[in-house]
């Protein structure tokens, strides 16, 4: 008997949803069935919304777009209201959005720290307590927190995100703490991911193809994870074959931190 998930019941909301590790979550879950709602800051007319429905168009029926900045509060309770008004409940949140502010620790201003801390930690609180009403009606609700390998080690110059990033392992044991039995939390902390976003921070040096292979040399398993295997481990937390997880981040980063040193 084949291993399946089977998601076609559910009702999914992801995050900053339409690129990168957010797309391959995307996909996998229309891929398992459920219906696919994304939100991001950009309007509906934005050609990267156009390319991801492109992506998207074998499962167009059931995959919707709302444009939300999740940084603002206002924003985020005027999503809640929608969702409740279109769907009545949400099975599953991916609390995905995120952005790089890295920063060495005397170059950080109090506005980097500040909107930082907006988007990158206090966006996940905010965005699930305004979702757990339509969370608690299904059985059990599901919270998944993107992290970041940046929560476990990090390196010089990646402040204050790899600040936000811990504090996001927190905040995934006091969901599960207090929300459970009838939402159940965990988090997920990819490590190098071959994304655009990625690639943009290769094309950053000299020479970007020996950046990427010398990134690639220092993992154990010889290459860089994808969108497609982070938004799998969301889908597979997401089922009942994951029903016993709570209150932990999964580390997903190819054997990255095994090692002690960088060469």
């Amino acid at each position: 008997m084949a291993f399946t998930i089977d998601l076609t019941d559910k009702i999914v909301l992801i995050t900053g949803g339409i690129s990168g590790i957010g797309l391959g979550v995307s996909m996998q879950f229309a891929q398992a069935g459920a219906t696919v709602i994304v939100c991001a800051e950009l309007t509906g007319d934005d050609p990267m919304v156009a390319s991801f429905f492109a992506k998207m168009e074998p499962f167009q029926r059931r995959t919707f777009y709302y444009e939300t900045d999740v940084s603002q509060e206002a924003a985020i309770l005027e999503l809640a209201l929608l969702l409740q008004q279109e769907y009545g409940r949400l099975d599953i949140l991916v609390s995905n959005a995120g952005q790089n502010v890295f920063r060495g620790l005397d170059d950080c201003t109090l506005a980097d720290w500040k909107n930082n801390s907006a988007l990158n930690l206090a966006s996940h609180w905010l965005l699930a307590k305004a979702l757990k009403p339509l969370l608690m009606q299904a059985s059990p609700g599901v919270i998944i927190i993107m992290a970041s390998n940046h929560a476990y080690a990090s390196i010089p110059g990646c402040f204050p995100y790899n600040v936000t990033k811990g504090a996001l392992l927190s905040l995934v044991r006091a969901m599960a703490v207090e929300w459970g039995p009838a939402i159940r939390t965990v988090g997920l902390a990819p490590g190098f991911i071959d994304t655009p976003g990625n690639q943009k921070w290769f094309d950053s040096f000299p020479d970007a193809e020996q950046e990427r292979q010398k990134t690639i040399d220092r993992h154990p398993v010889k290459r860089l994870g994808t969108a497609e295997e982070i938004g799998g481990w969301c889908v597979f937390l997401s089922s009942t074959y994951a029903s016993f997880a709570s209150g932990t981040t999964y580390l997903i980063d190819g054997g990255r931190n095994a090692l002690m040193q960088e060469d």
